[in-house]
């Protein structure tokens, strides 16, 4: 049976080298056998604001309606971003706060400070680019964007198996630099990881 493979690129830009990143695993991921959907959260029709927290509840628009059924299909979630100011886009944060809701990806337990984690079984693989080298990155700032990608959020909801590829500094990189980041992430589609 094929693996379930949902990407989700989480660039504004569609002119920016996560495209072309995504495009590379999709295209390799294809060819070893893989189902791949794509969300593209720049094409998306939806307020990013979580207008009421969870005290009241926001009607999902179409497009993120159709985002939960894709992330509930999907046995791979392959998330490819920037990192901006130590997190991701803002475009991408509204996506997390309006389609990770309760009683969709967990649910907090009555009187209880645990909750229900809804999208256990699931892996996933980060595809972050910065602008610094990724060391720096990590032992200098902590990688605060990889935590909460990778523990506050995959893993809040039940996503345990969650890697990381740092790619960076890509800011004032070559052309050589791009293509051999294009060729490792061409190699993650491939494997499906």
């Amino acid at each position: 049976m094929s693996k379930k493979i949902l990407i989700i690129n989480g660039h504004p830009d569609e002119e920016s080298f996560n495209f072309g990143l995504s495009k590379a695993y999709c295209k390799a991921a294809l060819a070893a056998g893989a189902v791949v959907k794509i969300i593209e959260i720049r094409a998306l029709s939806f307020n990013p604001n979580l207008q009421y927290g969870y005290r009241k509840r926001t009607e999902l628009e179409p497009d993120l309606i159709e985002a939960q059924k894709s992330i509930m299909w999907a046995e791979h979630l392959v998330w490819i971003y920037p990192v901006w100011w130590g997190s991701v886009p803002a475009i991408m944060k509204g996506f997390i706060d309006r389609v990770f809701l309760p009683g969709f990806a967990f649910q907090k337990k009555e009187n209880s400070v645990w909750w229900d984690k809804y999208l256990g079984g699931k892996t996933a693989r980060l595809i972050c680019t910065l602008d610094q080298p990724a060391w720096y990155y990590k032992w200098v700032y902590g990688s605060p964007s990889h935590k909460a990608m990778k523990k506050l959020t995959m893993q809040f909801v039940g996503v345990k198996k969650v890697k990381i590829t740092s790619i960076g500094p890509l800011r004032l990189s070559k052309e050589s630099y791009r293509e051999k980041w294009l060729s490792k992430v061409e190699n993650l589609g491939r494997s499906m990881l």
